[in-house]
């Protein structure tokens, strides 16, 4: 499923296609937003990633692939990426689809890829099995793939297959089925499920085929790229707000991942105090119910 869009929700109109658009990826797994960042970002992006594409040596092992290039952290190397990691389209379609699941969501991966020519085809997979819990019932995992170049079929293009999030989770496709190939430009951008079963493509073309892969999980989750040991707090700190929330510090109520019974965005501030007094952070469902709670003591006394 394809959707035109160029710019970000904003207006109540917008809002509503939110919906839409979260309700095509939940029923086909995946959906192309056409040209919803200017080309200045990419073009800034590009740029100050270009070391690290360059620097970064080539994947070992078979499912990362011996002729691609993957490095994280792309949020120390690059200023423009929050741009991309914070799109609130991208955002607002993720905490529907996720929203169920979580009280928040979280920063699962940031990551710079290039596929080379003669680069074979990626072994098809789902995201989601990095956990081991329950399939089927819960999304855990929203992928947002953005092209630094042209997506081609010839050039190792993003591979879906469409619906496979309804499969059975281990269920692969048989060899007549060859998923669909995703022709991408730099602008657009491409979500899918993290129960959706992908690929990259063999890229039998003499380009490099560049881009970004941004993705968000459930807040509860242990996530894919350890956040906390590439965005420590001396990096953190320098992050907007929203950002570093979106990496984790925040708690997930109630009380998860807390720093002294506190949320950790508190190791972000100047002067850190030596001691801190542990506070609730409870889900409003929560502190209804303690509430009536002591409202029934207090009443019983």
């Amino acid at each position: 499923m394809q959707v035109a869009l160029s710019q970000p929700f904003s207006s109540y109109e917008q809002r509503k296609t939110v919906a839409t658009f979260a309700a095509q990826l939940l029923a086909q797994g995946y959906v192309v937003l056409r040209q919803v960042v200017p080309p200045a970002l990419i073009y800034n992006c590009i740029e100050e990633l270009e070391d690290h594409f360059q620097q970064t040596p080539f994947c070992e092992g078979v499912f990362y692939g011996g002729l691609t290039k993957r490095f994280g952290c792309v949020l120390r190397h690059s200023d423009t990426a929050a741009h991309f990691v914070q799109h609130p389209s991208v955002l607002a379609i993720t905490e529907i689809v996720l929203g169920p699941y979580c009280d928040t969501i979280q920063l699962n991966l940031s990551q710079g890829i290039e596929i080379h020519p003669d680069a074979p085809a990626q072994f098809p997979h789902r995201d989601q099995d990095m956990w081991s819990g329950p399939k089927g019932d819960v999304e855990y995992l929203v992928n947002v793939m953005w092209p630094f170049t042209d997506y081609t079929p010839e050039n190792g293009s993003t591979v879906i297959w469409p619906k496979s999030h309804l499969w059975s989770p281990d269920a692969m496709p048989d060899a007549c089925d060859p998923g669909i190939s995703l022709s991408l430009e730099p602008g657009d951008v491409l979500l899918f499920l993290g129960s959706t079963l992908h690929n990259g493509g063999a890229n039998t073309s003499q380009a490099v085929r560049r881009g970004m892969i941004v993705s968000y999980s459930l807040g509860w989750l242990k996530s894919f790229e350890n956040q906390f040991l590439a965005y420590p707090p001396e990096v953190a700190r320098n992050f907007d707000p929203k950002l570093a929330e979106l990496i984790g510090y925040r708690q997930h109520r109630p009380n998860l991942g807390n720093y002294e019974g506190q949320s950790p965005a508190v190791l972000l501030c100047d002067d850190v105090p030596p001691h801190l007094a542990a506070t609730d952070a409870l889900r409003p469902d929560q502190q209804a119910m303690v509430d009536a709670f002591i409202s029934n003591l207090s009443q019983a006394a």
